[in-house]
């Protein structure tokens, strides 16, 4: 006589089960945590078979993880939930019990048929926000018999279960960010180096690899000081201690002057660095960021170099000032821009001298353009423009009532160019009341609108331009004394267009191309005489009026020629003749169109017979730098560079 099997959960000791789930997982994790899991399920709730799965959502699938069934464990077994018992546990996220009469619940499903199997219990797997990660289910080919300390256990090791889940999904997750961290270190560009407390290196990236010329097992546990030159070892050192104290959320900083890096087969390179802290378990780490700098340092230098001084000029003038406005290449206009270059970068005042028309305001936007202050704006006030009782409105604002007609509040010049630039143009225009206000906000940077008791601040630096000769109006009393020093911290002249006459015909091909441009009207160049007639003119109106008649002359021009019968003044307009450096048109290339082979060939001849007129002697007071108004140094480089040595 065969006895039957006891059916599941038959003489079910509860104890004896938790003690097997708690030795069986205790020591396991992952993969085997889940085998001794079903196992220690099976066995204690007496079933044909038991399962852990998780959840496939995009297709609908459970893929087991551990599947035992009659003793034997079933691999690689996955299967869509359509049509089976599992579907409702996972799609209604509850427990679903099933005592027998399976196949007829689910006729469909074929595994549970070749199976034989009777009846289910499963339950879902979840995450703390409820998601779904699996489930667990146990299977039988017996009647499965309601019993609430059998469930109560179910439910105990599906809870285990669904822990370990989770702590194996955070787990990838975790794996996942470092190797996010791990390849968006490895793509920077610059060296990366991690380095524990007494600064030895503990995590190195890609580049720093690269930088450094060796493995990173060569660069681990290594001193970072023995990597660097003894200076750039210090100044390391000092700033770790300055970063040390900074409060939490600030302790990063640039290192000044970056640091001198040895590499492994020990040669130097310069490098960029920034330095920040950071804590693991209360003890602090640093990072340092490493760009080497050497190519950018060669080529600095190969610029530095260059010979062509006026390539030279051309590429600092685009590059460097950002002047594009300013078109010209006299020794006198490269002065000028040189003294921009040096007070640029300083927030000192400037004060711009000359006549009417020579681009004052130009030189006022070089400046701003080229200082730190260049994303800020460049607020302009044309100080002989405004009415004499709107004036301190105009500078400083006003209140709304403050004065007839003031029906609300308005922002003064000074208040829209805070953390920028303000230039007064025509400063020797001011009324001398005004006068005093200014140079407040000049000495203490504080204003009160019109109106208003209120006193603000601002912050805005001060350029001024003047065409009046302010030493003078200081002693006849028509400008304050203490202003003028105030204004005149560095004063900028520009000469007028008699004195840079090599710009005239840079000038004049700019001009009328821009009109060209907007006319749409064709340009064929200047000829060489109109060159001479207009460097022959004296230009009282300076750039002004040369832009003036430029226009006048492209208006009336045919087939892109120039017309200067009625653009040039007339009779009784101060003319000279040409300058001795201004060659005759015979001496020139025969051409109707003024070329820039033509201009080094001007430029060469008038070199030529300034050396010759001085007997090549090249500085000194008779010498030929000083009878054309260059600097003996720019002198020396262009005769460099057109070639020209005295004749044997």
């Amino acid at each position: 006589m065969t006895l039957e099997a006891p059916p599941p959960f038959h003489a079910l000791d509860e104890g004896a089960a938790l003690r097997a789930l708690v030795e069986g997982t205790a020591t396991e994790i992952g993969e085997d945590f889940f085998i001794s899991l079903v196992k220690s399920l099976s066995e204690a709730l007496r079933t044909d078979g038991a399962m852990v799965t998780e959840y496939l959502e995009e297709k609908r699938h459970l893929r087991a993880l551990a599947f035992l069934m009659d003793g034997e464990w079933v691999p690689d077994y996955e299967f869509d939930i359509t049509n089976t018992p599992c579907e409702a546990v996972i799609t209604e996220s509850r427990l679903l019990h099933v005592p027998e009469n399976l196949l007829a619940m689910y006729p469909v499903d074929n595994d549970l048929r070749e199976a034989g199997l009777v009846s289910y219990l499963g339950v879902p797997l979840q995450d703390v926000d409820g998601h779904i990660l699996g489930h667990m289910a146990v299977v039988d080919r017996r009647r499965m018999p309601a019993d609430p300390k059998a469930i109560a256990l179910f439910r105990i090791f599906a809870a285990r279960a669904a822990a370990e889940m989770r702590r194996l999904r955070a787990e990838g997750e975790v794996r996942q960010r470092e190797e996010k961290v791990r390849r968006l270190l490895d793509s920077a560009m610059d060296a990366i180096l991690e380095l524990d407390p007494n600064l030895c290196v503990t995590q190195v990236n890609s580049a720093a690899e690269k930088v450094f010329g060796c493995e990173a097992p060569d660069l681990l546990g290594r001193n970072f000081l023995e990597l660097l030159s003894r200076e750039s070892g210090e100044r390391l050192l000092h700033h770790v201690k300055e970063i040390d104290a900074f409060p939490e959320g600030l302790r990063s900083t640039w290192i000044p002057g970056g640091l001198a890096a040895v590499r492994v087969g020990g040669t130097c390179f310069q490098a960029e660095a920034t330095l920040s802290r950071f804590e693991v378990k209360r003890r602090p780490h640093h990072t340092l960021i490493l760009r080497n700098v050497e190519d950018r340092l060669a080529a600095e230098r190969r610029i530095h170099n260059l010979e062509d001084q006026t390539e030279y000029l051309r590429e600092e003038l685009k590059a460097l000032h950002n002047f594009e406005e300013i078109i010209g290449r006299s020794p006198a206009l490269v002065s000028v821009l040189r003294d921009v270059e040096q007070v640029a970068e300083t927030d000192s005042t400037v004060l711009i001298l000359g006549e009417t028309g020579v681009g004052k305001e130009l030189i006022a936007r070089a400046i701003h353009e080229a200082s730190a202050r260049r994303n800020k704006p460049l607020v302009k006030v044309n100080c002989a423009a405004v009415p004499a009782n709107l004036i301190e409105s105009e500078f400083f604002g006003h209140e709304a009532g403050a004065f007839t007609g003031a029906t609300r509040r308005r922002e003064g010049r000074f208040a829209l160019a805070d953390k920028g630039s303000i230039f007064l143009d025509e400063v020797g225009e001011l009324p001398l009341d005004l006068q005093a206000k200014l140079l407040r906000v000049l000495q203490e940077g504080e204003f009160e609108p019109v109106g208003s008791s209120i006193t603000r601040k601002v912050d805005a630096r001060i350029l001024a331009a003047t065409n009046r000769d302010l030493g003078q109006a200081v002693k006849q009393g028509a400008f304050r004394e203490d202003l003028y020093y105030r204004l005149h911290v560095f004063p900028i002249l520009i000469p007028p267009l008699r004195e840079r006459r090599e710009d005239i015909p840079l000038l004049s091909e700019a001009f009328a191309r821009r009109f060209a441009r907007r006319m749409g009207k064709p340009f064929a160049g200047l000829s060489l005489e109109c060159i001479r007639a207009l460097s022959a003119y004296d230009w009282p109106g300076n750039v002004r009026e040369l832009e003036n008649v430029i226009e006048r002359a492209l208006i009336t021009s045919r087939d892109g020629r120039l017309k200067w019968d009625r653009a040039l003044p007339e009779a009784g307009a101060t003319r000279r003749e040409p300058p001795a450096r201004i060659p005759e048109a015979s001496q020139i290339p025969a051409t109707d169109i003024l070329t820039e082979d033509d201009l080094r060939a001007l430029e060469r001849k008038n070199l030529i017979a300034a050396l010759e007129q001085t007997g090549w002697k090249v500085s000194g007071p008779e010498g030929a730098a000083a009878l054309l108004g260059m600097n003996p140094s720019t002198l020396t480089s262009r005769l460099k560079a057109l070639g020209i040595r005295r004749p044997a």
